[in-house]
């Protein structure tokens, strides 16, 4: 301390330094990484981490969606693009990003396979457009998705030692493993070998700040978002509010669980 928290957030510019372009005063803007720092009503952010935002949006929507969304964008639509009639293994397809992933894949016409951690949600993922879903602690989600599929064309995998294994099991040959999370723990070291007798795999660990690196694709992959938003090809979580003031107690919320959706906190 001190110490500021918070990546991702939305606002209007009030000011500009001398050097900025491609935004004026007054614009709406959202974004997502830079220095720490959502957590307040006035902040400085650098502007390549700004982008503009369509006039319909509010600011509650894009500050709860811009992350969990532009990570959904990315996974699905550049990492490892996803085409239709694709067979697709999403673990944690009732969370943040699962969500919203898995209703943008069942809007492109995949087919799609879902985990999640308890039966209560298993009608969760069914409802973000999951045709099958699996707990992920079934020992035998790999030969169920194999069964289901002929074996997967992709695996989105967010939750690391307890599924990584399984997750390559359940893919064809030169599938494609996503690595994007280690909720359980980090996943087990691979000797290349073992992608090879699996049938020539790929596999990747992505980061979202190499997918929005780059001003224009950041922009880009932003009004994509907008545009899923805006046909309902994804519907935004339901979003609980809270002030500044009561940020400690929201966090106190999320950390117990006892929150749903996306919290937004608003100035006071």
């Amino acid at each position: 301390m001190p110490a500021g928290i918070g990546v991702e957030g939305a606002g209007v510019i009030e000011a500009l330094g001398p050097e900025a372009t491609g935004f004026s005063v007054g614009d709406r803007v959202a974004y997502i990484g830079g220095p720490a720092g959502a957590y307040s009503e006035l902040r400085n952010i650098p502007i390549a981490r700004l982008v503009k935002l369509p006039d319909w949006i509010t600011d509650e929507i894009a500050a709860a969606t811009i992350f969990k969304g532009l990570t959904a964008e990315y996974l699905i639509h550049r990492c490892v693009p996803v085409q239709a009639d694709q067979w697709v293994l999403f673990h944690a397809a009732a969370g943040g990003v699962g969500s919203l992933a898995c209703q943008w894949l069942r809007a492109t016409g995949a087919r799609v396979i879902g985990t999640v951690g308890s039966e209560e949600k298993i009608e969760i993922a069914r409802a973000n457009g999951c045709e099958h879903v699996f707990l992920s602690h079934d020992p035998d989600l790999a030969q169920k998705v194999r069964d289901l599929s002929g074996g997967v064309h992709v695996v989105y995998d967010s939750i690391g030692a307890d599924t990584f294994i399984a997750s390559l099991d359940s893919l064809r040959p030169r599938g494609s493993m996503v690595s994007i999370g280690a909720a359980s723990g980090p996943p087990p070291e691979v000797n290349v070998g073992e992608l090879v007798r699996r049938g020539s795999l790929h596999l990747t660990r992505p980061s979202i700040a190499h997918y929005t690196a780059d001003p224009l694709e950041y922009q880009e992959a932003s009004n994509r978002l907008f545009d899923a938003l805006k046909e309902g090809s994804v519907q935004p979580a339901k979003i609980t509010e809270f002030t500044l003031s009561d940020a400690a107690n929201a966090q106190r919320l999320i950390e117990a669980r006892k929150t749903t959706g996306s919290v937004v906190l608003r100035p006071n």
